[in-house]
Parts: structure tokens; sequence; C-alpha cells
């Protein structure tokens, strides 16, 4: 089948044809033709106003299949993923089983032959994710995991986490974790400031993430390897990071959600707006801007973590965190094209994940395959019933109308293009 994408503009640095508005034929699963001509096509998707890139990937969905599937399983999420513009997913670890043995990443990632979402495991570090004995990491790997990490939760033994720096060396893995001192933390329900004091509840300080970056950053310093650092939110990690950089290798990722949102936001107690790391206050949110445009974030991914009923139609304190955001992640982009241009958002969701995981960055080219997502910034929308994908509907923005979706998707010779 032939398909032609009519003059939207190319967002790709490794393509020749970047930031040109071009026509580009698709033809069995590969890039045939890309130029000025109108080229003959079984089917034309008029792409004025709209941005074509390498297809997204998101860095870290939460899905709770196997085992806590009612919150979301692999095929809602692969609904989710396509909808949201998303070619590539990578999957936190915390189910029931853990993605701890070759049976749990094969049932992950079997499936991936016959579909155009491609599935990636990330496998945990520690059994069961309690942080407390290492899985085998190598039999993971050649298992097909991409990387490792405790997901959710973070790694709070020392000793765990110095020897997984050391662990995967073996084979160059990268150890990611979400950087969190549990213990400060402990019983938090927003960030500690002003208005957690305002509204009663028990604070999260910037410092249980910062004192646990900087512990992270120590040990990769003594231990060599890779470290990610996952859903970042504060002024002092950024430039804890930044000054690593320059002699670690450290990346790092922060939600979409998290530069847009801040904690004044929490005043009527709305539970979908408890997320861990939690809300910060604006000054945090302008230095993610400008860690954005001077590189120190490599990733951007959806934070999505779904939540059925029973853990958020509740009071704010009994509340589970999390959001699903894979659907909505395209109208957070758009929000943070007002401060950063979309060349940098775009690379923090195609080419950053992957060279994260070391996997084949793909390029819009003339007979290369089609991996590609193609996105409306301008396109108003609402998340709703009849739109929602997941299985969980634990979003701030349910039921609102919102700016920016994703309109096509190609990848592994099929596609699914959006009808509503």
């Amino acid at each position: 089948m032939k398909i032609l994408i009519q003059s939207p503009e190319i967002i790709d640095p490794n393509s020749s044809f970047h930031r040109k508005h071009k026509n580009v034929l698709i033809n069995n699963g590969r890039i045939a033709e890309i130029g000025d001509k109108n080229y003959a096509a079984d089917r034309v998707i008029k792409a004025d106003g709209m941005k074509l890139s390498i297809g997204w990937f998101d860095l870290g969905t939460y899905v709770g299949d196997p085992g806590l599937e009612h919150k979301e399983d692999l095929d809602s999420v692969s609904k989710a993923a396509l909808a949201g513009g998303f070619t590539e997913i990578a999957v936190l670890p915390n189910t029931v089983p853990s993605v701890q043995t070759k049976n749990e990443v094969t049932y992950i990632t079997r499936n991936n032959d016959n579909r155009l979402l491609q599935i990636h495991a990330l496998a945990s570090v520690t059994r069961n994710n309690k942080g407390e004995e290492l899985t085998e990491m190598i039999d993971l790997h050649e298992a097909g995991a991409v990387g490792f990490t405790d997901g959710l939760k973070p790694l709070w033994h020392t000793d765990i986490l110095l020897k997984s720096l050391q662990y995967l060396q073996k084979f160059d893995g990268v150890l990611i974790d979400h950087p969190e001192d549990v213990w400060l933390n402990m019983f938090g329900q927003m960030h500690e400031g002003i208005n957690s004091t305002r509204l009663g509840l028990k604070g999260m300080p910037r410092i249980a993430e910062e004192i646990s970056v900087t512990k992270h950053l120590e040990l990769l310093g003594y231990a060599g390897g890779r470290l990610h650092l996952s859903r970042i939110s504060t002024a002092k990690t950024i430039e804890l990071i930044k000054s690593a950089k320059k002699k670690l290798k450290v990346t790092c990722d922060i939600t979409s959600y998290q530069p847009l949102l801040d904690d004044s936001m929490l005043n009527d107690f709305d539970t979908n707006l408890k997320v861990n790391p939690p809300l910060r206050e604006k000054a945090d949110n302008e230095a993610l801007v400008r860690a954005l445009k001077d590189g120190t974030i490599d990733v951007i991914c959806s934070g999505h973590l779904p939540g059925d009923d029973e853990s958020k139609n509740v009071e704010f304190d009994q509340a589970d965190f999390g959001m699903i955001n894979l659907q909505t992640f395209g109208a957070n982009l758009t929000g943070l094209s007002k401060f950063v241009d979309w060349e940098i958002l775009i690379d923090k969701v195609t080419a950053g994940p992957r060279k994260v995981l070391q996997l084949e960055v793909p390029k819009i080219q003339e007979d290369e395959r089609a991996c590609l997502t193609l996105f409306d910034p301008e396109r108003k929308w609402v998340l709703e019933e009849k739109t929602n994908c997941s299985r969980s509907k634990n979003s701030p923005w349910y039921r609102k109308e919102v700016t920016g979706k994703a309109v096509a998707v190609f990848n592994n010779n099929r596609h699914w293009i959006d009808h509503n």
C-alpha cells in the first residue's frame, strides 16, 4: 500500500530534508520517495502545518501486565501509545511477578515481529524490586532486556547500587534509577513548601531527590559504568548532573508534564496531580526548561502511570501517585514548544531515548524503513470515554480540551492513522 504524506515539515537533523516541507511517499513499509512531486498513492494525508519525525520512543512506560492488568495491559497500552504518536516504548518491571527472568522478558517482547508498536523490556535490577538481591542481569540482557531498573522503586541499598554499576559494565548496560531518598519522603504527599503547609499535607522536600543524585554520581565516579537518572525535578539536581556530565557517563530524563505544572495547582486536591516526583515550584520548572535547551536533559518521557478508580477516587492522602499521559504527551510538547524549539523537543523523544539504550536511530531518507510519527501541533481534541485507549482515566486533562495530537504512526511495515 502506498501512502503519501503531503507537505509536512520534516524534523530530523540526520536527514538532508531537515526543516524542509516535502512530500513523503511510503510504500510497503519503506520511504520510497521524498520530494516536491505529487506522487501517486492509495491514500493521501494532507499534512500542512504538521511535523514529521522519526518514530517517538517512550522511556519508562508503566504497564500492569502481568499481574495488574486491571490498570493497564499490553493491548491497551499499545493502543494508547499509538494514539499518542509512539512507535516504541520501554516498559517498567514493576509487575507481578517483576521482570526478573527470561520468561518475563519474552512475555513482553514476544509479539514484536507482528505488531506496529515495538515494546521493549526494562528488567529488574533486584529480585521483586525490593532492592536487596541482584537479578541475573547478563541472562536478562541476552534475553533482550534493553536496560535495568527497579522502575518506580529507587535503589535505596548503596552496596546494591554500586555492584549494579560494576556488574553492568560486563556488557555496557545502562542502570536506570529514579533518585529518591525514601526515608526523607516517607508519608509525603506533595512538594514541601508554602503550599504544602497551607494545605496541611506532608511535604516531599527537594533534598530527598538531590541527596540521592549526589550519592548516585559519587558512586558512578567511583565504580564507572553508565547511569541514567529518571524523572528528575529540581533546579539543584540539574546543576549536579550538568557538572557531572563533564566527566561521567550520566544521562537523565524528565516527564513531559513536569515543567508545565506546579504545586500551586493542587488547591483542589486533584489526585490526578499527585505524582512522584511531586509537582515542584515555578523556579524548578524554569530550570528544567533551561536544561532542555542546553542539552543537560537527554530525554522527555510520558511518565505514564495508570491507576484505577479505587486508587485515585479517594482522599488525597490515600491516593496512589501517577497519571496516564501517553495520549496527552503530544499536547504537553505543544505546551513546551512555547519555550523550547521543536527540533530540541523532538530529539528528546526520538534520538535521545534510543541513544540511552544504545538502539538504532532511524532516519528520514529514501529507501530507509518507515519509522515515523506525524504530529499536528494545532489539532484540538478531548481525552474522554470514546477517545481514551487506556484502561485507566487518571489524567488531569480528562474531559478537557487540549492542543496537539498524533495523526499517524508508521513502523514495522504497518501504520496507524487517526480517524477522529
